[in-house]
């Protein structure tokens, strides 16, 4: 049985319009998503309790899993100019299936990424590092774009997923922006905006104090 990488349906060509939202092409479309989704959460749900019987500090705080809604998937694709055909939204829209990691420091960051990376059935397709880089507006995360193998009755396909990984403060962070981006719809006011940029700063120095406290406590994370 092969992996098949080109096709999460075997004729992705139907548009995807309300008279259709319950149809069986696209319901299986998402269905494998969620397959993909599940495949991921368990390997990280593995991580996090091997790590805890280690007895050396579990970096993984929480984890959360989200799979895009078909309107939000249609918005999206509108947004970005795709058309609403399975194949168009299959080849450019990557975080239909979508895994937060909340970690306790920025090093658990990167070292959970590691271990989820190297697993030799995870194939790492994209990499956004907006720690070393943060957005404009403060935004700090690391954005992976994986894929992983779901094997249904008949074959075996390759589904994207993203994966976002953020130490406390900046899921914290964010969570706030995304409230005040959701009342203003967007349209948030400069003064504002410049509150947020400021307090991401401080999140961000609030991060490097916590590392360095438990470096010389703990020493670092072997």
């Amino acid at each position: 049985m092969s992996t098949d990488r080109s096709a999460l349906e075997p004729v992705p060509v139907a548009e995807i319009e309300p008279s259709r939202l319950m149809g069986d092409e696209l319901g299986h479309f998402m269905l494998v998503y969620k397959f993909g989704l599940a495949e991921i959460g368990t390997k990280i749900t593995i991580l996090s309790e091997e790590l805890t019987h280690r007895g050396r500090g579990n970096p993984i705080e929480h984890v959360s899993t989200r799979l895009k809604t078909v309107e939000s998937l249609t918005a999206k694709a509108r947004r970005i100019g795709c058309p609403l055909t399975l194949e168009a939204v299959r080849d450019r829209i990557r975080d239909i299936a979508g895994v937060r990691v909340v970690c306790s420091f920025v090093s658990d960051v990167y070292t959970v990424a590691e271990m989820l990376t190297r697993q030799q059935d995870v194939t790492l397709l994209q990499t956004k590092d907006y720690i070393a880089e943060p957005k404009a507006n403060g935004y700090r995360s690391l954005h992976l774009i994986v894929e992983i193998p779901v094997f249904l009755s008949d074959r075996v396909v390759a589904v994207p997923v993203e994966v976002q990984l953020r130490t406390v403060a900046m899921d914290f962070w964010a969570s706030l922006e995304h409230k005040i981006h959701y009342k203003y719809e967007r349209d948030v006011p400069a003064a504002l905006r410049d509150e947020l940029a400021a307090t991401a700063a401080d999140a961000a120095h609030l991060d490097e104090r916590m590392e360095r406290l438990h470096a010389q406590i703990h020493g670092p994370r072997p």
